[in-house]
């Protein structure tokens, strides 16, 4: 490979390798004809180009952009707007077309923030080092670290107690809407919780719940970012209570105090910068003045 760089042929192309979190793996080359190496497709004429790959050798992340069309059968605005390739892994080799054997990785990283329209798309690519920003073990802290509904927390979010069934009956943004059947549960029950969409163009998608009212008329719902697509009246949705990770919340919503994951009586800043207290001189009958 190193004989043919340094030959000036032009028999070069970049292959671009995605594997996204639920395990699909799919592969998009620059070049006219498709290729195939480690039992993975590379489709041709993806319309993919990349800026250039500028690599430290610090812990500084790594970034470069990819941009593209939005013409493959698998790479389109649909699955990139239900997030799909969200923090998927994305593998650039350079390859000979004449020989795909003569290949090198020219960077390795994963899809970091997205940016799509119509008909085209550009993402930019974090390097390995970026894992190193990522929180690591537990924090100590006030509130709780458990996700609701985890192993850890315990909670069972499959109970009607904390989880319901709604349809949307009122449209205003597509990220607010009104809804039926959830008439039964108390106003901010939901709130931080999760909806998952259950028929609709956005079917499948969950999206976390901003605000949940129930003024005793109507109950309504923000949520935290827009669907991807319209919501309609007559969607349907599952929506699972919601936890503000608080001891006082886990204690009166949950009862599952035992498996609170925080350090609710940890000091504060104030402890640390709080200056010593001698108590009273009067204490153990000391003298003040003179006088018992």
């Amino acid at each position: 490979m190193q004989a043919k760089l340094a030959s000036g042929l032009t028999t070069f192309c970049h292959c671009w390798l995605l594997q996204r979190t639920d395990g699909v793996k799919l592969g998009f080359t620059d070049h006219d004809e498709d290729l195939t190496f480690d039992g993975v497709i590379y489709e041709r004429l993806a319309g993919m180009t990349a800026s250039a790959v500028t690599q430290t050798l610090s812990l500084n992340v790594d970034t470069i952009d990819i941009a593209g069309a939005l013409q493959s059968d698998h790479l389109n605005e649909a699955d990139l707007a239900a997030g799909l390739y969200d923090n998927a892994s994305l593998t650039l080799f350079l390859a000979d077309w004449t020989d795909v054997g003569d290949r090198d990785i020219v960077f390795s990283g994963s899809v970091g923030e997205i940016s799509r329209g119509l008909n085209a798309f550009t993402t930019e690519m974090r390097g390995l080092s970026h894992a190193l920003n990522q929180e690591r073990g537990r924090i100590y802290q006030r509130s709780c670290d458990a996700d609701l509904g985890d192993a850890r927390c315990t909670v069972d979010l499959n109970s009607p107690t904390y989880k319901g069934s709604g349809t949307v009956d009122g449209v205003a943004t597509n990220h607010t809407f009104s809804a039926s059947g959830l008439n039964g549960y108390q106003d901010g029950w939901f709130t931080s919780g999760k909806v998952t969409w259950l028929t609709g163009a956005n079917a499948g998608a969950v999206m976390e719940v901003k605000f949940h009212v129930n003024n005793g008329a109507e109950v309504s719902f923000e949520l935290w970012e827009t669907m991807p697509f319209d919501i309609d009246v007559g969607d349907t949705f599952a929506v699972t209570a919601g936890c503000d990770k608080s001891l006082a919340t886990c204690r009166d919503r949950f009862n599952n105090v035992p498996n609170f994951r925080g350090f609710p009586y940890i000091p504060g800043n104030d402890s640390v910068t709080a200056y010593a207290n001698t108590g009273d001189q009067n204490d153990g009958g000391s003298k003040v003045g003179g006088q018992a």
